[in-house]
């Protein structure tokens, strides 16, 4: 399965919907099958990612607008500096959460989601395939609730319950919304039967291009 572009694949949802075990088990599926992936996730390590984790660990620290500003700041770096080099290489690039995060999280504090949408759009590379993993809140929480570390500022029960709701409000062609509630296992061959049915696709149209 020799990549003729690169794939961005992205994982999204609430914290605690199983997005790092999906990206674990979808890096160690590719690696078996001899497949160049590379993996990122929001916010990054840029100085503007560090900002927001030093801020996320007290409630109410950043107004939404300093959140919007901080979260596009960081990815723009995050897309120059590591998206599109690995894309240009033609390598799978998974990514956990991108601008889908912003519009779910930020809109649920009153920005508006389309306008959040465009404009990182503007400077953004659009995802071949987006993994949204549903869970509600509650379960959620209770995923994450012996993490050492918790951004408080981000986890709400009643703040959380309307960013879901944003997330299953965001639908595109190549947005699959998954039940995170089922076994990773199950989910996980899910996801890797659709990136390996995309990676065929795509490479049979590029080829009767050429």
């Amino acid at each position: 399965m020799r990549l003729k572009k690169g794939v961005l694949i992205v994982f999204e949802g609430i914290d605690g919907s199983g997005k790092s075990t999906q990206v674990a088990l979808l890096l160690d599926a590719l690696a078996k099958k001899g497949i160049s992936a590379v993996s990122f996730r929001e916010p990054s390590d840029s100085r503007w990612g560090k900002e927001i984790k030093k801020k996320a660990v007290e409630a109410g620290s950043l107004r939404p607008e300093e959140e919007l500003n901080l979260f596009q700041r960081d990815r723009k770096e995050n897309v120059e500096k590591n998206l599109m080099p690995s894309l240009s290489e033609k390598k799978i690039v998974v990514l956990d959460r991108y601008y889908y995060s912003t519009m779910a999280y930020q809109g649920a504090k009153g920005i508006n989601i389309e306008d959040i949408r465009k404009n990182n759009e503007k400077f953004a590379p659009l995802a071949d395939l987006v993994f949204v993993l549903d869970v509600d809140e509650k379960l959620g929480l209770k995923r994450i609730s012996n993490r050492k570390v918790k951004d408080i500022h981000f986890e709400e029960k009643k703040y959380l319950s309307q960013v879901r709701e944003n997330f299953l409000n965001i639908k595109g062609k190549n947005i699959i919304h998954i039940d995170g509630t089922q076994p990773a296992e199950v989910i996980h061959k899910r996801i890797m039967a659709m990136v390996t049915e995309y990676i065929k696709t795509q490479n049979s149209k590029l080829k009767a291009q050429n």
